[in-house]
């Protein structure tokens, strides 16, 4: 009884948030969506569950996401949207390698940390979600070259001597996708295949300085054409 006149005079009502959780209640919905996904998978993940970490009602999560599909691309989504936001960093070193080598270090870094968990979720419901896959890959790889460009460009500063060069705006971004192939691409197999996490970040810095230097070999070259 005393329970219930509590909750009353404080103007909670049962299976409610209360108003101060209110004005985060999308970012709470996602947080719950993600450590769920990515615990259980999507099949085994229900509405019930989600509205009761978040906690919101599961009027409250339709208000914002049509059903469980749109909230599984949402949580992707937010993923992808936080290891393609470099604003801010600025690649260090003393050389162009040392400065491409600490880049392709925090950016293998992020993603073994944060988006291969994600990333054999949306796997596992590849055939479920056979756009979603398709993309996310896209998407992925679109941000990720996109915001990759701006370091490369930061971290180089060499001038282009033509349209044609590796660096050039008219080949920045393919350049950028190449470095993240030689780099990335392979981290994150390793990763998903089940390598340990410590033995991945332990061999990271001198892998990287091995891609990084064929990297830029290979552009020199190109340059010489």
């Amino acid at each position: 009884m005393a329970s219930t006149r509590s909750k009353k005079h404080l103007g909670v009502r049962p299976g409610r948030p209360p108003k101060g959780l209110a004005a985060d209640v999308e970012r709470r919905i996602l947080d719950a969506a993600q450590k769920l996904f990515l615990k259980k998978g999507f099949q085994s993940t229900s509405v019930d569950e989600i509205a009761e970490m978040a906690p919101a009602s599961k009027p409250t999560i339709y208000s914002h996401f049509p059903g469980k599909e749109a909230l599984f691309a949402a949580v992707v989504a937010r993923v992808i949207n936080g290891l393609t936001n470099f604003d801010g960093y600025i690649p260090h070193g003393r050389t162009v390698q040392d400065k491409l080598t600490n880049l392709a270090t925090a950016i293998s870094q992020r993603a073994i940390d944060d988006s291969v968990d994600v990333m054999r979720a949306t796997i596992a419901e590849a055939q479920r979600f056979p756009d979603l896959s398709r993309d996310v890959h896209e998407a992925s790889r679109s941000r990720a070259a996109d915001a990759v460009s701006y370091l490369l460009n930061d971290a180089t500063d060499i001038p282009s001597r033509s349209s044609k060069a590796p660096f050039s705006t008219k080949r920045i971004l393919s350049t950028a996708q190449i470095f993240m192939d030689l780099i990335l691409l392979p981290m994150l197999m390793r990763s998903l295949m089940g390598e340990d996490v410590k033995s991945l970040r332990k061999s990271l810095p001198s892998f990287a300085r091995e891609r990084v230097s064929f990297f830029l070999a290979a552009c020199e070259g190109d340059w010489m054409h």
